[in-house]
Parts: structure tokens; C-alpha cells; sequence
């Protein structure tokens, strides 16, 4: 019986995403958009009610990895199969995926009403998703590229649904030129971890590592570069995250699905070469520094963008930076517990991003919140860090034992610091309880923090290998250099406006809303290699500045 339940889960997460990629294939079906919006409608609604099955019977124990066919490759290259593994992971993302897919596809269905090309719209989307889930799901290495350019190629399309627009058109070729060097960097590293290891099942390449002890061969060490490359290339950061931005010209259904699934395609790939990733210190420092360097820049761009879906794409870049830094410090558990809560509230955020700003033009009347003084800031940060220990004694945190989520606490300590500041400037308008209200919030966001990291690690126990902390002193050196930063970046934050009529501080502005001319020099080099000239002088130029003129 036991062994049926396994059969019947692997079996479910196998057909689940097959009636959106077979919708997404048919292409005369596009000519009909009632009959296709139906269709896609129903088979995202059987992809979800497969996942939450699929989910119930993997928390029982009744799930498996089980391959169904394949055939062998030559040059030592294992095998190509179509297989799935099922874990505490890939049901989970299942899950997620399935759920904000949903959601877009019928936010979609009233959003692209009367469009001439609503019909194809909903193909490619139905595709994508149905490759994405599929990517999810699979359990050969093969089998995980071929869906890991598919899902790409397919976005490209949505990204390109406006190919009247120059800006769509940019970025959509931006994207393209960094996915193609994502998906080759990803080839190469499959093809070194599968020879050496002589195995192409990921579940079979996690095993193989465990009984390697000592130091791993050189291929190896090659290998986990190469997906750090292809990780950092896919999840737009620094400085390749421009298109991530001007995407937004794109329809919102396909920001929503871009910012709430598809850009998590490179931490899924770090969270399934976990057992690889754990073992070369150095490629989790680089995730460490990459995500850093990718926090401070998207959260200084952000401080000056204009429109909110600006603002949103930032924040997405910022935000995925942070969970980079969670794979590169070996919390995996927290870092799949971050892409499951910034999902949901990212696709949220974008759907509605049309009515929040109606509602903030109506009720925030143009009212200016004053910086707080160094003193509050101060004070804010001690109560913060009073609540994050207390309460991570409270939970069961021993952080001696874990000295990496002592990192972390701090970090939770800086945000929850950022959340009773305007308690503080309101109090003396609204008097102390103001204050009393935010410290309470405070407590109950940090044990909502530790208590669903712990609950995150007990769910996936067993498909992540084990917190070894801190090793060295370059490891303890990008910690302690991360959390100056991110205090800069909050009295920063507080104490700039107080001097934003300096005129260095302007200039500093003008290089934060020009991206610091990163994605400037990117464009340009896009331009010359893929000439459009129709497109030129749609494009938008930077503000007018001296650094500018030097570099142009």
C-alpha cells in the first residue's frame, strides 16, 4: 500500500502540469480566446487541486523520486529520463507556484478582455507556468535543463507581448542575452557534476556527495561556480538587473507571474544544488557579496523611483539578493521560507498596484513623514534588538549554537527597528501608545520570524544538508561587513532627508536614479549588438549630470 500512495503522488506530480503545456503547444487553439481562456482557466485550477493533493499525501510520507523512462547519453552523460522527485521541496514549490498561477490566470482572463491577441496571450501563459511546474518537479538533470530554458524562452514571448513598445522590446532583449548565458553556464556545470560523479538523477548526485569526504574534485569546485553564475544571472542582480525594471512595460499579469515565480528560478536552483553548494565555501561568499552589493543598490534606486511598479521590481531584486544571501550562508530552510511569504504578497503587490496608487492619491494628501532624529534612531534599534533576543530565547533559538542566525536576527532587529520609528515620530501627536502598539507588533513579528524558520526546518528536514555555521575569517568578515551595512542603510535612510538640499546629496540622487549608469553602459552594448534603430530615440536618457556627460 505504501508503495502505491508513493506511485500515485510522483504519478500526480507528473500529470499536473501537462494540460497547460499541451494548451500552451496548441497553437491554432489561440485563434478561439473563449474557448482557450476556458481552458487555461481549468487547467490551472487542476494544476492547483493536483498540488495540494500532491502536498497532503508528501507530508504523510507518501512521496518518492521515480523515473518513468529514459535513455543513455554518450560521452559519459548519464542518462536523459523523464523523472520526478518528490520531496518536502519541490511539493512545496508546487504548491506555491500552482497557487499564484492560478491567481494571475484569473486576473488575466478580466485584465486582457477584448485584446486582438488575448488568444496567444494565454497560450504562452499557460505554457510558461506549465513549464515552470514541470521544471519543479523533475528529477533528472537533463530533463531540469531542457524545462529550465523552455520556461525561459516562453517568458520571452510574454515579456515581448507589446513588441510596439521600445522599452518591452529592450528589456526583453536584455533578458534574452542574460538567460542564453545563464542556460550555457548551467549546461556546463551539469556536464562537469555528471561525469564526475557519473550520475545524472539529482537524487543520486546528492547521495554520491555525501560519501565524498574531504575536499571534492576540482570539477566539482568549476561546477558550483559556474551555477553560481547562472543563479545570479537568472534573479537579475546587480549589475544585470535593469530589465527587471523596464519589464514592467510588460502586461501586469506577466509582472506578477515574473516577480512572484519565475525570478525564484535561480534560488530553486541553488535550494536543488544544495548538497553541491554546501561544500565549496567560497561560492556561498559570493552569493554573500552578490546579494549584498544587489540589496544596498536596489534599495538606494528604490528610495528615488517615481511610479510604484518601479519601486515593486527594486524591491523584487533587494528581496531576492536577500535570499541568495540565505543560500550562500547555508539557510536553505529560511531561504524557501522567504520565497514562499515574498510570493504571495509580491503577486499581491502587483495585481493591486492600480488601486493602491488611486487610494494614496485620495488619502495621503501629499503629507511628508519627517526623519527621525539620531536618538530615536538609536533608541528604536535597542528596543528592536531587546525583541528580536528575547524573543528568539523565548523560541528556542540558541544562537550560540547557530551562530548564522545570529546574522539574521540582527537583520530582523534593523527591520523591526524600521517599523517602530514612525511610532516614535508619531508619539507626540498621539501620545505613548502609540509606541506600546509598534513594540507589541514587534514581538509578534519576531516570533512569527523564528517560529516559522523552525517550522520551515522541520518541513524540509532531510532535503537540505545541515547548518555547519561560520568558517573563516573571509566568512566572518562579509557577516560582520553585512551588518554594517545594513545599519548604514538604516540611519542612512533616516537621517538623508535632513540633507537632501546639499548639493552633493543631490548629486548622489542623480546617480541613484540613473541606477549608477550600470544599466546605462548595458544598454548601450545591447544596442550595438542587436541594432534596432527604429527604437533609439523612444528610449528614455539619464538626468542630466556631469558623470554622465564624462561617460558618454
Amino acid at each position: 500500500m505504501p508503495e502505491i500512495s508513493r506511485f500515485i503522488t510522483a504519478t500526480l506530480m507528473l500529470v499536473l502540469p501537462g494540460p497547460l503545456i499541451v494548451i500552451g503547444l496548441a497553437m491554432g487553439l489561440s485563434r478561439n480566446a473563449r474557448w482557450i481562456k476556458t481552458l487555461t482557466k481549468g487547467a490551472a485550477w487542476f494544476a492547483l487541486m493536483g498540488a495540494v493533493l500532491a502536498a497532503g499525501m508528501s507530508f504523510l510520507g507518501m512521496s518518492d523520486s521515480k523515473t518513468y523512462c529514459s535513455a543513455r547519453l554518450p560521452m559519459r552523460l548519464g542518462q536523459i529520463a523523464l523523472s520526478v522527485d518528490g520531496n518536502r521541496l519541490t511539493v512545496l514549490m508546487l504548491l506555491l507556484v500552482a497557487f499564484v498561477g492560478m491567481v494571475v490566470m484569473r486576473f488575466s482572463q478580466t485584465y486582457l478582455q477584448g485584446d486582438p491577441r488575448e488568444g496567444p496571450f494565454h497560450r504562452w501563459l499557460s505554457f510558461v507556468l506549465g513549464s515552470f511546474l514541470m521544471l519543479i518537479a523533475s528529477g533528472n538533470t537533463w530533463e531540469f535543463w531542457i524545462l529550465w530554458v523552455a520556461a525561459s524562452l516562453g517568458l520571452h514571448q510574454l515579456v515581448m507581448f507589446y513588441p510596439e513598445r521600445p522599452i518591452a522590446v529592450l528589456a526583453a532583449r536584455k533578458k534574452y542575452l542574460l538567460h542564453r548565458v545563464s542556460d550555457l553556464s548551467l549546461l556546463v556545470a551539469l556536464v562537469l557534476m555528471v561525469r564526475t560523479l557519473d550520475t545524472s538523477q539529482l537524487v543520486s548526485i546528492a547521495r554520491t556527495l555525501e560519501g565524498i569526504h574531504g575536499l571534492l574534485p576540482e570539477p566539482l569546485g568549476l561546477a558550483s561556480g559556474l551555477l553560481v553564475v547562472s543563479a545570479v544571472l537568472k534573479s537579475a542582480q546587480f549589475p544585470f538587473h535593469g530589465w527587471l525594471v523596464q519589464v514592467m512595460e510588460a502586461p501586469t499579469p506577466v509582472s506578477a507571474l515574473l516577480h512572484a515565480g519565475m525570478i525564484y528560478a535561480g534560488t530553486f536552483l541553488l535550494l536543488r544544488m544544495a548538497p553541491l553548494m554546501s561544500r565549496v565555501m567560497w561560492a556561498g561568499d559570493a552569493l554573500l557579496v552578490v546579494g549584498l552589493v544587489s540589496i544596498v543598490i536596489a534599495s538606494l534606486t528604490r528610495a528615488t523611483m517615481t511610479n510604484i511598479k518601479g519601486s515593486l521590481a527594486y524591491s523584487t531584486s533587494a528581496q531576492v539578493g536577500f535570499m541568495l544571501m540565505e543560500c550562500g550562508l547555508g539557510l536553505y530552510s529560511l531561504a524557501l521560507l522567504h520565497i514562499v511569504s515574498h510570493s504571495v504578497y509580491k503577486a499581491h503587490a502587483f495585481l493591486s498596484s492600480g488601486s493602491v496608487v488611486g487610494h494614496l492619491r485620495t488619502s495621503a494628501g501629499g503629507v511628508e513623514t519627517p526623519a527621525a532624529s539620531l536618538g530615536k534612531v538609536i533608541g528604536s534599534l535597542a528596543i528592536a534588538i531587546t525583541i528580536v533576543i528575547g524573543t528568539s530565547i523565548l523560541m528556542g533559538v540558541f544562537l550560540r549554537q547557530q551562530a548564522v542566525l545570529t546574522f539574521m536576527g540582527i537583520l530582523l532587529a534593523v527591520a523591526v527597528a524600521q517599523m517602530l520609528l514612525p511610532a516614535f515620530n508619531l508619539k507626540s501627536v498621539e501620545g505613548n501608545g502609540v509606541v506600546w502598539i509598534a513594540m507589541i507588533s514587534g514581538v509578534l513579528i519576531s516570533t512569527a520570524f523564528f517560529g516559522l524558520a523552525l517550522l520551515f526546518a522541520r518541513l524540509s528536514a532531510g532535503v537540505f544538508p545541515a547548518i555547519h555555521g561560520t568558517a573563516g575569517a573571509v566568512r566572518d568578515g562579509l557577516l560582520g561587513l553585512s551588518v554594517g551595512v545594513f545599519l548604514c542603510l538604516l540611519f542612512g535612510q533616516q537621517l538623508l532627508p535632513r540633507i537632501s538640499q546639499h548639493r552633493w546629496m543631490q548629486a548622489i540622487y542623480v546617480h541613484c536614479y540613473n541606477d549608477w549608469y550600470f544599466d546605462v553602459l548595458f544598454t548601450r552594448f545591447i544596442q550595438r549588438v542587436w541594432p534596432d534603430h527604429a527604437e533609439e530615440s523612444s528610449l528614455p536618457s539619464p538626468i542630466a549630470d556631469p558623470l554622465w556627460e564624462e561617460i558618454s
